[in-house]
């Protein structure tokens, strides 16, 4: 179990005091008014931590206090993870950017791709090109979510039972399966739709390494970073520090909802969304991206492949926005590009809150968020239990915060 701790006066490193203090007054004061359950934040700049705040209740009812090794369901931070796994594999040569998918699982040999229509009357022609595994890390694919109802091959999914992104009572390969039978929304590579495509690179690294992803994870990713508590389930030790789940009610109130069932082993391993982590493990995370694919003397990635990671893959410099299919085309979406795995700040003249050029980082559907700023040697993560019923003023208003207080 490791702590996460303050370990440097924010003024030594550039750090404006006042500023961090109306961030922590800001979300204490969403958590008062009941709108947060609780929540930790946590600045570190040139890899030493300058501020810290746990507050409020990791569990309402019983009165329990958000500490520093509270364990939070990570949901989609859990696909950087999942993205370095794959790229580890990369470097050792058992694939590349452009491996064709099928070349690993077969089920993706014959894509077709939507034409027109809906359910039993959709037309679909064969794909012109193969899905690659930079379609999965980009999410090009012409993958979905069942959830969105934007798209006829979303109606698709939920019929296919695929509601959220996985089929209940399978496992991870079977799930994939399901989804290589489902036609693709669009031709690979030619727009990007955040969808299911991470479940199916976590597949990939099941097959390639021929390891379950949890023990790759554990051996090839946790351990090595020290990363103690993270993980794609809850030990009986550790049950008691995971924070309870909560969801917007409609008046304006917060009631626990269920979450991912994490008490004993998942049958199906998302990397996608499956980690369960503390603060410290995420803290190490992010130092290893911001030391460029190694700490503490232990090298997993090439500073290289951290740098492709990090960079913008979308064609032409294209923003999601612009390159997005359309539930992607909102303003929140401007001036943000995609790496692998993550997304990339290409334009911060126009992005919705304030940032900076190459920026990058993700964010979780349970209202968790974490960036790398290159440029300011900065790391934030923001880590609560909250499932907004729509889209939450948390990110903005937390990016907007730190930016006041960067002042060196």
């Amino acid at each position: 179990m490791g702590h996460l701790r303050q370990e440097v006066e924010p003024d030594e490193v550039g750090l404006d005091p006042k500023a961090l203090a109306r961030m922590d007054q800001h979300f204490a004061h969403q958590v008062d008014d009941g709108r947060l359950p609780g929540y930790l934040v946590a600045v570190s700049r040139h890899g030493r931590t300058a501020h810290l705040t746990a507050y409020g209740h990791r569990d309402i009812a019983n009165r329990l206090p958000v500490e520093t090794d509270t364990l939070w369901r990570m949901y989609s931070m859990t696909k950087p993870v999942t993205s370095v796994a794959a790229l580890i594999l990369m470097e050792e040569g058992r694939f590349g950017l452009d491996t064709p998918v099928a070349d690993v699982l077969p089920a993706f040999a014959d894509p077709r791709v939507y034409v027109d229509g809906s359910g039993p009357a959709t037309r679909t022609r064969p794909a012109r090109q193969p899905i690659l595994v930079r379609h999965l890390l980009t999410h090009t694919a012409g993958l979905t979510f069942g959830f969105y109802h934007a798209h006829p091959v979303d109606a698709l999914y939920r019929e296919a039972g695929i509601e959220s992104s996985v089929v209940p009572g399978t496992d991870l390969a079977q799930t994939c399966e399901a989804y290589a039978r489902l036609p693709l929304q669009f031709e690979p590579g030619t727009q990007w739709n955040y969808s299911v495509a991470t479940n199916v690179l976590g597949r990939v690294v099941e097959v390639v390494s021929g390891q379950d992803l949890d023990a790759f994870l554990a051996q090839r990713v946790f351990a090595p970073l020290g990363m103690t508590d993270a993980g794609l389930q809850v030990t009986p030790e550790q049950a008691p520090r995971l924070a309870e789940l909560y969801g917007e009610t409609g008046d304006g109130g917060i009631a626990p909802v269920p979450g991912l069932p994490l008490h004993g082993r998942p049958r199906l391993l998302s990397g996608s969304g499956g980690m369960v982590a503390t603060a410290y493990d995420y803290h190490r995370f992010m130092e290893f991206l911001r030391r460029g694919g190694e700490l503490d003397g232990t090298r997993l990635l090439a500073a290289g492949t951290v740098a492709t990671m990090a960079s913008n893959h979308l064609p032409g410099g294209a923003d999601v926005r612009s390159y997005g299919s359309r539930v992607h085309r909102g303003p929140g979406k401007a001036g943000l590009g995609f790496g692998l795995g993550v997304s990339v700040v290409t334009d911060p003249g126009i992005t919705q809150a304030p940032a900076v050029l190459g920026a990058y980082g993700w964010s979780g559907v349970a209202t968790t968020t974490f960036w790398v700023d290159p440029h300011h040697d900065l790391t934030v993560q923001f880590l609560t239990q909250l499932r907004p019923s729509g889209s939450h003023s948390v990110y903005p208003e937390l990016k907007r915060l730190v930016h006041e207080a960067v002042s060196g």
